[in-house]
């Protein structure tokens, strides 16, 4: 039932008024957020990137008690969304995968867990028993879903992460996910990406979270909020209807957010490897140990000083298969980025990489060492001022110093491939942080899953805990990164 009295200012949100156990502490306007959330129970939190939408969904799920929680999300946030849960509160999350396909509620039986994490493209494999296919050959509607009960029925709450990835209702991902929720008392649907211009993108996202009817059902949404030239109209009233209803949004720009946010932040999303490169990955980790029982066995030195360069050589293929093994989820995350209106700065080491990201995205330019100063200005420009330009693909070490002027264009930052110490990465993220910059700028690190990418990041960690990167002449270097590989692969 829609309001009898359309109010024409956005409310503030509500005040927290509980004590949420979390460890460690909501920013003022994250408890705004959860305030809202409990208040609704079924809402989109469409905060701006980097305001923390993951831990006011978090927060928000703890203070409803809503256990077990059901967490779909892109595959490539799924270890993140683990690790968060584990990060501010005391419930254990899992990954579903098939080790545990047809037995995971009994880790929710048995206490052993509380939330569940799965990606849009797994929802058939868990929770859809069959499909009624229309004898015509048409697509199947929602209804026609039907979904393992015994699975489904026990979750109590269920958070769509970039729920705006199923908003188009024709779609499989957006119908199972429909079918999941529907009925349920608790669903939180996240989202940065803005969509009050294209009214239509909402219908998928508010049936998800039961809120169609409060817009007065599906032909009265259309008729009202999708007429006109552009597919448009009544979006004022649509904006006002949206923050009264179900919806929420802050900007990091904001000035009553900005002040509580860091000036950078860091965000680890974690990455299967494609299967074609997991496979080749073992078949090169495989390699590597070879290579590593004779240097570890070698007495002589000069037979030890080759197989060092042989040692090397065969990390720096693991890093790169590794790279190019993460691209999908890389691509998806940019393009979520560049779909918000952001331009991005894409960070990696070998040329290769940087070519695949401009045939992926081809409104980008690059800074490589190909490139003489002119050339590299030129990109620079032509990023900061060309808005068909949307991204700047950048060799870490061609561009990790003396770039100047990105951070008047972007503060969103993609690091594909990195380098073995601390400087050299802040290097990189200080050519978006510096002088001129009035965003909090948010540096994004893609990690191969189980592979050497999470060590590489955890040496970059820790230099940086120490205030001190890795110093010393090349093969001093070469030799701590030997030694710590050795270290890492008899554990």
């Amino acid at each position: 039932m829609l309001p009898q009295r359309i109010p024409n200012i956005i409310k503030p949100l509500p005040e927290l008024k509980v004590h949420i156990p979390l460890k460690g502490e909501l920013r003022p306007y994250q408890a705004g957020g959860v305030a809202y959330g409990i208040e609704k129970e079924c809402f989109i939190n469409g905060d701006d990137m980097g305001l923390g939408k993951t831990l006011q969904a978090i927060a928000t799920t703890i203070a409803l008690n809503s256990f077990p929680c059901l967490v779909i999300c892109p595959s490539s946030v799924k270890e993140n969304w683990r690790r968060e849960w584990h990060k501010f509160s005391k419930y254990k999350a899992i990954v579903l995968d098939d080790s545990i396909r047809y037995n995971f509620t009994e880790y929710a039986r048995i206490g052993a867990a509380q939330v569940f994490i799965v990606n849009f493209e797994s929802l058939k494999k868990y929770f859809v028993e069959s499909v009624n296919r229309p004898a015509d050959g048409g697509r199947f509607k929602v209804s026609d879903v039907n979904l393992k009960r015994k699975f489904v029925d026990i979750f109590k709450s269920v958070i769509v992460d970039e729920i705006h990835k199923v908003k188009e209702l024709k779609t499989q991902g957006y119908k199972f996910t429909r079918a999941i929720t529907k009925d349920k008392q608790f669903v939180m649907g996240l989202t940065g990406t803005m969509f009050v211009n294209k009214p239509m993108d909402l219908v998928a996202q508010l049936y998800i979270i039961n809120r169609m009817g409060d817009f007065g059902g599906y032909k009265y949404f259309k008729n009202r909020f999708c007429s006109g030239e552009k597919n448009a109209s009544n979006l004022a009233e649509l904006k006002v209807l949206l923050n009264e209803i179900c919806y929420y949004r802050r900007n990091k720009t904001d000035k009553d957010i900005k002040k509580y946010l860091p000036d950078k932040s860091r965000q680890i999303i974690m990455c299967d490897l494609s299967p074609g490169a997991r496979k080749e990955y073992n078949h090169a980790m495989f390699d590597l140990k070879s290579y590593m029982k004779q240097y570890k066995d070698s007495t002589d030195e000069q037979v030890k000083k080759s197989l060092k360069g042989a040692v090397m050589v065969r990390i720096g293929i693991l890093k790169n298969i590794s790279a190019r093994g993460k691209l999908k989820d890389a691509f998806d995350f940019i393009e979520d980025q560049i779909s918000q209106g952001q331009k991005v700065v894409v960070f990696a080491v070998l040329n290769d990489i940087i070519q695949k990201v401009q045939e992926r995205f081809p409104k980008s330019v690059r800074i490589t060492g190909k490139e003489n100063s002119l050339q590299k200005q030129a990109s620079v420009d032509r990023f900061q001022s060309d808005p068909k330009i949307n991204l700047i693909a950048c060799n870490l070490k061609a561009a990790g110093t003396g770039t100047d002027g990105l951070q008047n264009a972007a503060n969103v930052a993609a690091f594909i491939e990195f380098g073995w110490n601390s400087a050299i990465m802040d290097q990189a993220e200080d050519r978006l942080f510096r002088s001129g910059q009035n965003k909090n700028v948010m540096c994004n690190y893609f990690l191969g899953k189980n592979t050497i990418d999470e060590w590489n990041y955890e040496l970059i960690e820790s230099k940086r805990s120490m205030g001190n990167a890795i110093t010393g002449a090349e093969d001093d270097v070469d030799v701590n990164i030997i030694n710590g590989i050795m270290e890492l692969l008899a554990a």
